[in-house]
């Protein structure tokens, strides 16, 4: 089973007592400032759960893996997320 906005607005308004629009607004307001922050080019650091940082990865050669045909592989920006300690020990106690 996944975790779904939907969930965690569910959550929030059992857990605090608003309305389920009031929630979801909030849920999708805070994962729009995170994704706008992104798109800045900002890091966003989330204290006890992880940082989402966006590397630059520089155009490199590659193959097709259907044809095997050589082809350059663009330069471009990814995200990358690196857990924080504590998500890291939850985790793996859990397993």
């Amino acid at each position: 089973m996944s975790l779904t906005k939907k969930n965690i607005a569910d959550l929030l308004a059992e857990q605090v007592g608003i309305s389920q629009t009031q929630a979801l607004s909030l849920t999708n307001d805070f994962f729009d400032t995170i994704r706008d922050s992104l798109a800045k080019g900002e890091d966003v650091k989330l204290s006890g759960f992880g940082n989402f940082v966006i590397k630059e990865k520089v155009a490199r050669p590659g193959r097709n893996p259907k044809t095997g045909k050589p082809v350059m592989i663009s330069a471009r920006k990814v995200t990358t997320f690196k857990a924080g300690l504590k998500l890291k020990e939850i985790t793996k106690s859990s397993g």
